[in-house]
């Protein structure tokens, strides 16, 4: 193991759950290094641009927050018969590109029939999730925008604990929508009521108030 990846590891087992480390200058061998290191179960979200890297331990708010909007889509996919398959935090990374990224959470949807059985996500033969999720606790994943929009997620659901957005990507830039591509029963106050509700009254109470609003508007 070199002598700057150990550096690197006791500063992350210093970081502080809900907290956010950034370091600069950080070779692309190191990185792949690092996840090598810390391995498939650790519970960090790690993104590397262009030498900056950025390891953030999720709260668990953070945790709260990316369970229900996963059990949201789960239920609207399920209700809606809309096939789906979840890849979680799942680590894309490209080393041309110099970039790689640990969304909270994304979907194959469109693409789902693409990736049953894939056990390499190499984006050069696979397509990307058809929505990537984000929760700005901790962070702010704007910064993280640039880099799914080149890696060609073609949505992205961002949610900072007041407002949920909802972002399609045009000409290589993610440009906020009202609804969701993928999902167009969901729209971003829906999406926002149902976290607010989930606070107060739970997930499951949740759930099921979104199951009976989709008995009731769907077609």
């Amino acid at each position: 193991m070199a002598a700057q990846t150990l550096n690197y590891l006791d500063a992350i087992s210093h970081l502080p759950v809900g907290g956010t480390l950034i370091l600069t200058d950080v070779s692309w061998e190191d990185y792949d290094q690092l996840l090598t290191d810390l391995g498939a179960t650790s519970a960090l979200k790690i993104t590397y641009d262009r030498g900056r890297l950025e390891v953030m331990s999720p709260s668990q708010k953070h945790e709260r927050f990316k369970e229900i909007i996963a059990r949201i889509v789960y239920l609207i996919a399920d209700e809606m018969d809309i096939p789906i398959e979840s890849l979680g935090s799942t680590t894309y990374k490209q080393e041309w590109l110099a970039r790689g990224v640990e969304p909270d959470a994304c979907f194959y949807v469109q693409n789902a029939a693409k990736i049953i059985g894939s056990e390499s996500l190499d984006l050069r033969a696979c397509p990307p999730p058809d929505i990537v999720v984000e929760i700005d606790i901790a962070d702010d994943s704007k910064s993280k925008l640039s880099i799914y929009a080149e890696m060609g997620v073609p949505e992205l659901w961002r949610y900072d604990e007041h407002q949920f957005f909802v972002y399609r990507l045009e000409r290589n830039l993610y440009v906020e929508m009202p609804v969701s591509l993928s999902f167009p029963l969901l729209t971003t106050q829906l999406l926002a009521q149902l976290l607010e509700q989930s606070k107060t009254e739970g997930q499951s109470a949740t759930l099921r108030s979104l199951r009976e609003w989709i008995h009731h508007h769907k077609v």
